[in-house]
């Protein structure tokens, strides 16, 4: 991808960006020209982050914080704003991921993965939001959902559950914000090779009973470009949605799954 400065000027707040898609579009961002908050939950940047900030180091903050933690998160987006002025631009990407059978998905399961997956991720956007609209700020917000939450599976019930609020939060947050000249969009992942992929892996090879990478392979199987994703394969779609190239897009989410979906 070429860097053309679509994003000069812009302060972005991503989260989950210790690995795989999140880190992958901090740099494609900061690569563009935003000046960047980055969050996660370990104490230290991790190793991507801390070459990234030897790269752009005057444009990139990394603060420490849980997504599930409403209050937390306005406090974060404050402190983003005292920093580096107004966040006008969120990748909301931060998410967990679990498997049970439909009849033992249990309570703490589903607690857990709302926790962050949906509570973490609303209230984190309407933290920014809110402070666009106060400060009269045209901005633009892109969601991480999933392929998953296009459809329901049989092993997934809670997760995929969680992905289809991502897409109904994306299309309720972008009417309201129309009206401010706020877009609100999402990109929905296929199955793509990052940190949480390798548990997604192990979870239905025991779940299967087949070997470790046998549901990676009949997964890839399933997908009419023939491949897995890789983070890189998200930040196209990210930096799009973000820049003023998509000034006429909201309430959308883009399928970024070499086909799986059709929509």
């Amino acid at each position: 991808m070429t860097n053309t400065g679509r994003l000069e000027g812009r302060h972005a707040l991503l989260t989950g960006t210790a690995g795989g898609i999140g880190l992958a579009v901090l740099e494609a961002y900061l690569a563009e020209g935003a000046q960047c908050t980055a969050i996660d939950l370990a104490d230290e940047p991790c190793a991507g982050i801390a070459a990234l900030a030897a790269r752009f180091g005057d444009r990139l903050d990394y603060i420490v914080a849980d997504v599930s933690d409403a209050g937390q998160m306005r406090r974060v987006v404050a402190e983003a704003e005292t920093r580096r002025g107004v966040v006008d631009l969120l990748f909301n990407n931060a998410a967990i991921f679990d498997l049970a059978p439909v009849t033992e998905a249990n309570e703490e399961m589903f607690d857990r993965l709302f926790s962050v997956n949906v509570r973490g991720m609303f209230f984190t956007m309407q933290a920014v939001l809110t402070r666009m609209v106060q400060a009269g700020v045209r901005g633009a917000v892109v969601n991480v959902a999933s392929q998953a939450g296009r459809r329901g599976e049989p092993l997934v019930a809670h997760y995929c559950a969680s992905k289809a609020a991502v897409i109904s939060y994306t299309q309720s947050a972008g009417l309201a914000m129309a009206p401010h000249g706020i877009r609100v969009n999402a990109v929905a992942p296929g199955i793509t090779d990052t940190p949480m992929w390798q548990t997604v892996d192990r979870l239905y090879a025991q779940s299967m009973g087949v070997p470790a990478g046998e549901p990676t392979r009949q997964f890839i199987g399933a997908v009419p470009m023939g491949r897995m994703g890789q983070p890189q394969d998200l930040t196209g779609a990210a930096v799009f949605l973000a820049s003023n190239d998509a000034a006429f897009i909201t309430c959308q989410t883009l399928n970024v799954d070499g086909g799986t979906v059709m929509s």
